[in-house]
C-alpha cells in the first residue's frame, strides 16, 4: 500500500519549529538571562567580594580548608588536598543574588500587576451584571404594568 501523502520535509518541519511562540520566548530569554548575568556578576565583583575582602581576601576562590598535607600554593601549584569551600560561597551568593533580584524586580511586580488586571476584569463583569439584571427588572416592571393596563380593561388613546 503505497501512501499519496506527503511527509513534510526537513526545512517546512524546522520552519514550523522556529514559528512556535515558545521558541521565541525561549530565545529572549536565553538573551535577556546572558545580560542579566553580567549584572549580577558585577555586584559579586564590585560589591560583595568587597565586603568579603575587608574581612579577609577579597576573592572568594581563596578560602579554602586543607584535609590532606602538605597545604602550599594556589591554582597550578597547589599541593595537598582542599575543600575550597570559598567557590561554593561565591557561587551560593550570586544565586542569591541573583534570584532576589528576579523575585523582587521581575517576578512580584508582575504579580502584582495581573492581580491589579484580574480584580478590574472582576469588577467590570460584576458591573455589566449588575446592569443587565437592572435593565431585565425594568423590563418586567413595564411589562407588569402593561399585563395589568390590559387586565383592567383601560384603554388610553
Amino acid at each position: 500500500m503505497s501512501e499519496n501523502k506527503k511527509d513534510p520535509s526537513l526545512w517546512e518541519g524546522f520552519k514550523t519549529f522556529l514559528m512556535r511562540g515558545n521558541v521565541v520566548d525561549l530565545a529572549v530569554a536565553v538573551v535577556i538571562g546572558a545580560a542579566f548575568t553580567n549584572i549580577v556578576n558585577s555586584v559579586v565583583q564590585g560589591i560583595i567580594n568587597p565586603l568579603v575582602g575587608a574581612i579577609g581576601t577579597k576573592n572568594l576562590d581563596n578560602y579554602s580548608s586543607c584535609i590532606k598535607e602538605p597545604c602550599r600554593g594556589t591554582g597550578a601549584t597547589a599541593e595537598g588536598v582542599r575543600i575550597m569551600w570559598g567557590s561554593v560561597l561565591g557561587a551560593t551568593l550570586s544565586f542569591v543574588i541573583t534570584a532576589a533580584v528576579v523575585y523582587f524586580l521581575m517576578v512580584l511586580p508582575m504579580a502584582k500587576y495581573l492581580a491589579r488586571q484580574a480584580a478590574r476584569q472582576k469588577e467590570k463583569e460584576s458591573t455589566h451584571e449588575v446592569i443587565e439584571v437592572t435593565e431585565l427588572e425594568v423590563l418586567k416592571e413595564i411589562r407588569d404594568a402593561l399585563v395589568a393596563q390590559r387586565g383592567s380593561g383601560h384603554t388610553e388613546r
